[in-house]
Formats: structure tokens, sequence, C-alpha cells
């Protein structure tokens, strides 16, 4: 896949001339992202009805109405917290992917977990890579480079985020507990199950389809059981060989994201929104502009 090509999901449709003002540094950008964004649980404002729907926006295209109707000025111009896009990891995550693909620079959303939102869990997380011209630099658009991190978030070293495919394994080898790994350690949307289903999350963003964590297709499911996790084990393997450069790996990747219908996202989905509306089968269709 080219990933310097907007897909779906990244295109800005008609507000892609808006990207065009935006600094050509990554920091910069990540910084324009973040005046764009708030997040629905972190952001500390409690967002309901209308404004917490905005968490579903699937699309940038969609994102970027949603924030021209409000503001409408260019995405650099301050926007009081209130103002901005509610959102998550992902929708930092995919602004930011779109804002470099804009400019030329290959760029993608990795999904998985991290270690640095809380002590003794792991929260589901999505961050984004770009190429640089000789390697794939993992960065966390969501994150300020200026607060205090113990590393640095424009260049992320292996360990403070683990890809849905390096924790599945980890658990299937027993080297790691799944309960210790999902959306809060206060909720039940945590352990093997949940990290099962974002290794096919994390397999489709990086064939393009950069959907909501919250959008189930296919194999996934809400239990291990009955599941078929010797496919989830060969995706996953493909999918950690892939990531250190096996370039087989990655076609093998494509090849069964394309043929096997239990894989393939195919534009209908299980939505189980945390904006409060009700979970059901839906076919998500880009907004017309």
């Amino acid at each position: 896949m080219d990933y310097a090509v907007q897909t779906e999901f990244s295109d800005p449709g008609v507000h892609a001339g808006l990207f065009d003002a935006l600094p050509d540094d990554v920091a910069g950008i990540g910084a324009v992202v973040r005046n764009l964004l708030i997040h629905y649980r972190g952001g500390g404002i409690e967002f309901t009805g209308d404004r917490l729907a905005e968490i579903d926006h699937r699309w940038v295209s969609a994102m970027l109405t949603t924030d021209q109707k409000r503001n409408g000025t260019a995405l650099a111009v301050p926007r009081e917290p209130v103002d901005r896009l509610v959102g998550c990891c992902r929708d930092y995550t995919l602004m930011f992917v779109s804002a470099l693909r804009h400019k030329g620079i290959p760029a993608r959303s990795r999904i998985g977990f991290a270690v640095y939102f809380a002590s003794g869990f792991n929260h589901d997380h999505v961050v984004a890579e770009y190429w640089n011209g000789d390697r794939w630099v993992m960065i966390d658009p969501e994150l300020d480079p200026a607060g205090d991190h113990p590393f640095n978030t424009l260049d992320m070293p292996k360990g403070p985020f683990l890809s849905a495919a390096e924790v599945w394994l980890g658990v299937r080898a027993g080297d790691l507990d799944p309960d210790l790994f999902g959306v809060d350690p206060s909720l039940p949307i945590r352990g093997g199950w949940f990290i099962r289903n974002y290794v096919h999350l994390q397999h489709a963003h990086l064939q393009g389809d950069e959907l909501l964590l919250w959008d189930n297709w296919g194999t996934m499911s809400g239990s291990l059981d009955g599941a078929d996790v010797d496919l989830t084990d060969q995706v996953a393997r493909l999918l950690v060989a892939s990531d250190n450069g096996d370039e087989i790996a990655g076609k093998e990747l494509t090849d069964l994201y394309r043929t096997n219908p239990t894989l393939t996202f195919t534009g209908r989905a299980f939505v189980t929104s945390p904006a409060g509306t009700e979970h059901a089968w839906m076919n998500l269709t880009r907004p017309t502009e």
C-alpha cells in the first residue's frame, strides 16, 4: 500500500485546501491537530448529546466539516477547548496522518496499547508512524512533546507502545496478563477477546480501512469462545514480521485481507459507540460533500 496516498477515511475532501497552510514539520502539524481535537474522556470537559456523538466521525472530511461549521477559520487559528472537535486517539492520529499524506509524506496509524497513561494498566491507544526517508518513525500526535514524558513523543522508542499483535502473541505465550490491556481497569472492555479484536483492527488500518475503535465486523467477537484464534495467531505473526521489515509478510497480510471474508471490512459494521447510541449493524457510507 502507498501510505502517501489518502484513503477513503483520511481524505479531507473539499477541505483539502485547509492543509495547504499547515507547517511542513511534523511537530508543527501535531500542534495544529491538538488545536482541533479534544479527547472525549481525557479532555477535562464532559460532553453529551450531539457533541459527544462527534466521536463517531469516521472520515477526516466529516471532521473538518464539523470544525468549519463551528469555527470557520484556518486550522492553526487557536480554538477554545470547548469548541474543538470531540474525538479520541484514533482521531488525533487520523487527522495527523491525513495532513502528512496531503504533503506527500507516507504515514499510517498503529493500533495497540500504551503503558504511559496509568501505572499497572495498558490503555488501548492509536499512534502514528511516518516515513522519514530511512525508517518509520513512531509519534503520538495526541501528546504535547513539551510535556513531562519519559520518552520523546516525536520519535518514540520501542516499549511505551505495544502493537495489538505484539500483545496478543505475548498473551498467547503466557508472558502477558490479558486483563491488564483494555479501555480502562474499571470497565469490562478488556482482556483476550478485546486484544484479539484489536489485532484485526490493526490489520484493517494498515490496509487503509482506518475505522473507529468501536466498529466491529467479520471475525471480531465479544468472547474468545468459538473464536478463530488460529487465524488471529497467523495475522499477528505476520503483522509483527512486517513491522520488522519482512516484505513477504506484508504482502501476505494484504492478500489475506483481500481474500478472507472474515477479515475484510466491506462497508458494514456492528457499531458499539460509547456515545450512547444503540449498538447495531450499520452500513457505513462516507457523507457526501
